[in-house]
């Protein structure tokens, strides 16, 4: 008997973001796959898949987030639910792509009788049998560890940092970080942009989601341009009120860089009324259409997934793509 070596890749796509699934399939040279995916009268969801899964690599494509049809948390349990089909199907790996991992800000517990909601969503992927995980710029690292199972984190610095170098006068660049816990980040831009930093002081009120006051700038930004960088916007408030404080400071330009566009509640009327002069994102999640920004600028992160499903599909590494920047 001969054994067929021949490896098989696959891609599917579920509700949340088919656009961006077949974007990263396009640069692979592929399809998106066929499954046909619904819900039951009393909002459970159904997977079934179009074609035989036997013996592949298949990546299925979900971010994690809510549209006027569906919530973050029916999205995530689909996804869950299309592991399990692909598992029963005998798939050979299957790999969850989650370009915004949902519930990353519950990484640990901030008063005393809270979830650890990121902890749980791992441990539902998990339980489905998921071989791979692959997401782009967690809240915090340490969400890698909450799995047994490889995890790919991938990172949009080098789409940032390219936007950047390209808008900006590097003599008058300052990297600013708004708050205390996204230093190290704001030190690799800085690093590779040759820049110096800020930080911005923040408060949270702990009983009080998306509340934060920025209290004072610690470093020069006078007459510069100042770019913000962040992991995501949500409402927007944050990064409005640290703009302002930096304008109040003397800065020529405020810039608010991030990857992940959640823009939920007042964030588009808060950024387009403030004084940010650009607001550079990924399309890691899907904008909607009616979103009318002139300052906006949205930055592919296909190229990005798409080498790193390559190299995952050829066993090759995937932080080699990014020169160990991605941990």
């Amino acid at each position: 008997m001969e054994l067929n070596p021949r490896k098989r890749m696959m891609i599917f796509a579920g509700s949340s973001y088919q656009e961006l699934a077949e974007e990263v399939a396009e640069h692979l040279g592929m399809r998106v796959g066929e499954v046909q995916l619904s819900s039951f009268a009393n909002g459970e969801r159904y997977a079934r898949f179009g074609e035989s899964v036997r013996g592949a690599d298949v990546f299925v494509l979900q971010s994690h987030l809510s549209t006027p049809a569906m919530s973050i948390n029916d999205f995530i349990i689909e996804q869950l639910v299309m592991l399990d089909a692909l598992k029963r199907a005998s798939a050979k790996r299957t790999i969850a792509v989650i370009p915004y991992y949902g519930y990353s800000r519950s990484d640990k517990k901030a008063r005393s009788r809270e979830a650890i909601a990121a902890r749980m969503i791992a441990d539902l992927y998990q339980a489905v049998g998921v071989d791979r995980i692959m997401s782009v710029d967690l809240h915090t690292g340490q969400i890698q560890g909450f799995f047994n199972n490889p995890f790919d984190h991938l990172t949009a610095l080098p789409l940032l940092e390219q936007w950047i170098t390209e808008n900006t006068d590097p003599a008058k660049r300052v990297i600013v970080s708004p708050d205390a816990g996204r230093v190290r980040l704001t030190e690799k831009f800085a690093g590779h942009l040759g820049a110096p930093i800020a930080i911005l002081h923040k408060r949270r009120d702990p009983t009080r989601h998306n509340v934060a006051e920025t209290l004072d700038v610690i470093g020069d930004v006078e007459g510069r341009t100042a770019v913000l960088i962040d992991d995501m916007i949500d409402t927007a408030g944050t990064i409005v009120g640290a703009a302002a404080l930096l304008k109040e400071r003397g800065a020529e330009r405020v810039i608010a860089c991030a990857t992940h566009p959640i823009f939920s509640g007042p964030a588009v009327e808060r950024l387009d009324a403030s004084v940010i002069e650009r607001v550079v994102v990924t399309n890691t999640i899907p904008l909607p259409a009616d979103l009318h920004m002139d300052k906006l600028v949205v930055l592919s992160i296909a190229p990005i997934l798409a080498s790193a499903l390559r190299a995952v599909f050829e066993d090759e590494s995937v932080s080699e793509i990014f020169r160990g920047e991605n941990v």
